[in-house]
């Protein structure tokens, strides 16, 4: 028997209990559940609203939730630590090959969110939470989606009014109609198939660390600086016939490509980089703004481009620290660095890929 089916037997054997006084008397195995013990346990929440507590939270208040309680697994911006679940990001992927399924991107009701986090969050520590965090938590999460302004405030009264992306991306499960027939047929075990063939393979990627660029940095120092200073000539691809040199400190390029996990759910940099949710940042240090070659900017972003915005450090700086209150209207669902080490981190690490 799986655990699922487990948990269900065990909970219709419950439920037998405590709906019919007579098995405890037949059996002499406790009593009847009394109602205020039911409605205890009856915490679910439905697509239509019904099982919301009264109460409500705010984005501000979510966001200093989330870091206590969250963050250490979902990172501050809920773009997901190490293999923890990413709740942020993903936006427009579900046709891709490799399709990023978060809150924002692929679930299609607000309920299950709310009834998540309330059921079992924290991790360790569930059902410890009053329903005003719960609300404030979701509110944080949807603002982490781009879905609502960071002065929004999630309520029972508005819950229902927050659409989510993907609300008819499913349909209704009718497989006891079409597929169950053909697999309720007794198998067939020998001579079932003239031939076999192998037509696929199995394969399994992304399992092995690819080197680091900041290791690189310092393998660099290592054959290049045999007095071990702590800095580093790198060669930038500038557009001038001759590279300038710029010195970059190994110690803050490492910083940065820590800080920069907060980015990899929507961005990568590097030879093999690609376009996904955010445009790849190759050259993007003192480069033109828009200019990932087939990523579709949102129109704020075009229309600085066309203006001719250029992403030195000064305007990196400031888009990093809130890109919302920089750029009204962009698409980029990152809060922004809380730290400006952390941004300037960043920059330095964005630099190496020129």
């Amino acid at each position: 028997m799986s655990k699922y089916r487990e948990l269900s037997f065990i909970c219709a054997v419950a439920a037998c209990f405590a709906a019919a006084p007579v098995y405890a008397g037949k059996f002499g195995l406790g009593r009847a559940a009394q109602a205020d013990e039911i409605a205890a346990w009856d915490k679910d929440v439905s697509p239509d609203g019904s099982g919301l507590p009264a109460g409500s939270g705010s984005v501000e208040v979510g966001e200093e939730l989330f870091s206590d309680f969250c963050a250490i697994c979902h990172g501050d911006f809920a773009e997901g630590v190490d293999n923890w679940p990413k709740l942020s990001g993903g936006a427009d992927t579900l046709d891709h090959e490799d399709p990023l399924k978060t809150v924002g991107s692929y679930w299609p009701y607000l309920s299950t969110t709310w009834d998540y986090v309330n059921r079992s969050m924290p991790f360790g520590n569930a059902q410890t939470l009053e329903p005003d965090e719960v609300y404030a938590l979701v509110a944080y999460i949807l603002y982490s989606n781009d879905l609502v302004e960071e002065d929004f405030v999630l309520s029972r009264d508005n819950f229902l009014d927050v659409e989510m992306p993907n609300r008819d991306g499913f349909v209704v499960d009718d497989r006891v109609n079409t597929e169950y027939v053909a697999f309720s047929q007794p198998p067939c075990m020998q001579n079932c198939k003239e031939t076999v063939e192998i037509t696929m393979r199995a394969a399994v990627l992304d399992v092995t660390p690819e080197e680091t660029r900041a290791r690189q940095i310092k393998e660099m120092i290592k054959a290049t600086n045999p007095n071990g200073k702590q800095k580093a000539v790198v060669e930038t691809a500038a557009v001038q016939p001759e590279p300038e040199a710029v010195e970059i400190d190994p110690v803050l390029i490492a910083a940065g490509e820590k800080a920069f996990k907060k980015c990899k759910a929507c961005h990568q940099v590097g030879d093999s980089a690609k376009n996904r949710s955010g445009p790849v940042l190759n050259g993007v240090v003192n480069g033109a703004a828009g200019a990932a070659d087939g990523f579709r900017y949102s129109k704020p972003m075009s229309a600085a481009a066309a203006d001719g915005l250029v992403w030195n450090e000064q305007e990196l700086t400031a888009f990093l620290k809130k890109p919302r209150a920089y750029m009204k209207g962009t698409k980029m669902s990152f809060a922004g660095f809380r730290k400006d080490g952390d941004i300037e981190a960043v920059i330095a690490y964005l630099k190496t890929f020129p």
